[in-house]
C-alpha cells in the first residue's frame, strides 16, 4: 500500500512538472517581443537625463509604471529612490534586482537623434548632463523584467524587489545618496532580501557576452584631498621660501611607489592616481599653498588601508623633511567598499549565465579598477553583479568611447540578453530555493 502511495506521489509529481510552463521560455520569448518598448524607454531616459538626487521625473515614470502592474510601490527612499514589491503567488526567497537612476555631468557629443541637450548647475558650474554610464539602459531593462515577472505572478514561488537607486555616481557635495542612504532607509527590509542581483553594460565588452568575476570584481574607492602649506616668496629669491611646489613634485613621484613596492601584484592590483594639483598665481611668486585630489583603489580590506596609510606615511614625511606642513584627508567625499561577487553565488548562478548567453558568451573576467555602489548591498546580503557587452560589433575596444565620455555609445540590440539575464537569475533562484 505504501509503495502504492509512494508510486501515485511520484507520478502526480511528475505530471504536474511536465504541466508547468517553461518560464525562461516564456521571458525569453517577452524580451524580444518587448524590445521596442525597452529602446523607447532607454531613449526617453536618455534624452531627458538628471543628476544625482535629482531624478525626480525619471523616479516618477518608473515609479508610475510599477504602480500600473499592480505592485506595492515606495517612492522618497534616499530622496528619490523607488521600490516596488512584487509577491508571488507561491512561498519562496526574496530575490532582489536593482538599477541606477542617474546621470553625470557630462556634454554629450554622440550624434544620435535622442542625444541629450540638458544642461543644469552642477558645484557652481553651467554643464551638460548625460547619461554616459549606461543607467538609461539599466532601468529600461529592469522596467521589461519587471513587466516579465509581474506576468508570472502566479507562478513565482518568492518576491522579487525591485529597487531604482539615486546618485550611484555619488551625491553632492553635502548630500547624502545612494545605496548606502537606501539601506539605512531599510530598503533590504520589509520584507527581507536574501539576495540581489544587478548587471552594468560596458561600451568596450563586446555585445552578446557577459563577463563575470566571483569576489572582488569592482575596485573600493577613496578619493583623497591633500594640502601642502609652505612658505611664500619672490619666485627670484626661493632660499627664503618653504616651497610647496616643490614639496608636492617629490610627494608624487614617491606615491608611485605605493603600487610597485607595497601591494602584492601577483594576487591584486591597486591604483594610486594624483588627478589634478592646484598652487600658485604667478611665474615669479612661489606660493604658499598646493592642494591635490586623486583617487586610491584596491580589491581588498587589507590592501585598502595599505594604500591609505601608505599616502600618510609619505605625504607627512616628505613635508617635515621640506619644512612644509601637511594635510591628508582620506576618503575626502568619496569611499566605496569592494564590489564582492559572493563565490558561491556566483558559482550556483553560472549555469544560468551560461544558459541565457551561451556558454562561448559568458567570459571570466579581470578585475575591473572602476567602483560601483552596489558593493553596499554586497556587503549586507549575497550580492553578484555581472557586466553586459554593449559594443558594436566590429568595433575595436582599445578605440571605442569608454564609460563616462562625451561620445559614450552603446548597441541596444542586446537589450533583449540583459532582460533575459535579470529575469533567468531570478526564475532559477527562486526554482533552487522552493
Amino acid at each position: 500500500m505504501k509503495k502504492l502511495a509512494a508510486l501515485l506521489l511520484s507520478f502526480l509529481t511528475l505530471q504536474a512538472f511536465a504541466q508547468s510552463p517553461d518560464l525562461k521560455a516564456i521571458a525569453a520569448r517577452k524580451a524580444d517581443s518587448m524590445f521596442k518598448q525597452t529602446v523607447a524607454w532607454r531613449r526617453d531616459f536618455h534624452e531627458h537625463p538628471e543628476l544625482a538626487n535629482r531624478e525626480v521625473r525619471t523616479a516618477g515614470i518608473v515609479a508610475d509604471y510599477l504602480k500600473s502592474l499592480g505592485m506595492d510601490v515606495k517612492t522618497g527612499i534616499a530622496t528619490t529612490g523607488v521600490v516596488a514589491v512584487l509577491k508571488g503567488s507561491h512561498p519562496g526567497p526574496v530575490v532582489a534586482l536593482r538599477s541606477e537612476l542617474d546621470a553625470l555631468p557630462v556634454t554629450e557629443r554622440t550624434p544620435v537623434p535622442f542625444a541629450s541637450k540638458v544642461t543644469t548647475t552642477y558645484n557652481g558650474q553651467t554643464v551638460g548632463v548625460m547619461h554616459a554610464c549606461g543607467h538609461d539602459s539599466h532601468m529600461a531593462m529592469l522596467l521589461t523584467a519587471a513587466t516579465i515577472l509581474s506576468s508570472m505572478k502566479s507562478e513565482l514561488h518568492g518576491t522579487v524587489k525591485f529597487i531604482f537607486q539615486p546618485a550611484e555616481e555619488g551625491a553632492p557635495v553635502g548630500e547624502k545618496g545612494g545605496a548606502e542612504e537606501m539601506i539605512k532607509e531599510g530598503v533590504l527590509e520589509n520584507p527581507k532580501v536574501d539576495v540581489i542581483f544587478a548587471q552594468h553594460i560596458f561600451s568596450y565588452m563586446p555585445a552578446g557576452t557577459i563577463t563575470y568575476r566571483p569576489r572582488g570584481a569592482m575596485a573600493s574607492v577613496d578619493d583623497m584631498k591633500i594640502i601642502i602649506k609652505g612658505k611664500t616668496s619672490h619666485g627670484a629669491e626661493p632660499w627664503f621660501s618653504v616651497d610647496p611646489i616643490v614639496t608636492s613634485a617629490q610627494i608624487v613621484v614617491n606615491l608611485q611607489t605605493i603600487v610597485s613596492r607595497n601591494i602584492n601584484l601577483k594576487e591584486n592590483p591597486a591604483v594610486v592616481t594624483v588627478a589634478a594639483i592646484n598652487g600658485g598665481t604667478r611665474h615669479n611668486i612661489i606660493p604658499e599653498k598646493v592642494e591635490m585630489l586623486g583617487t586610491l583603489r584596491a580589491f581588498t580590506d587589507a590592501d585598502e588601508q595599505t594604500l591609505i596609510s601608505r599616502v600618510r606615511k609619505i605625504v607627512n614625511s616628505a613635508a617635515d623633511a621640506m619644512g612644509a606642513t601637511a594635510e591628508v584627508y582620506i576618503p575626502f567625499s568619496v569611499h566605496y567598499p569592494v564590489t564582492y561577487n559572493d563565490p558561491s553565488l556566483t558559482s550556483q548562478m553560472l549555469p544560468t549565465l551560461q544558459q541565457t548567453a551561451g556558454t562561448d558568451n559568458v567570459i571570466l573576467g579581470a578585475p575591473m579598477t572602476v567602483s560601483e555602489d552596489m558593493s553596499y548591498f554586497q556587503q549586507k546580503v549575497p550580492g553578484l553583479d555581472v557586466f553586459l557587452g554593449g559594443m558594436p560589433k566590429g568595433s575595436d575596444p582599445k578605440t571605442v568611447p569608454s564609460n563616462h565620455s562625451a561620445d559614450f555609445f552603446i548597441d541596444e540590440s542586446v537589450f533583449p540578453l540583459g532582460v533575459k539575464t535579470l529575469c533567468n537569475l531570478t526564475l532559477d533562484y527562486m526554482n533552487e530555493k522552493k
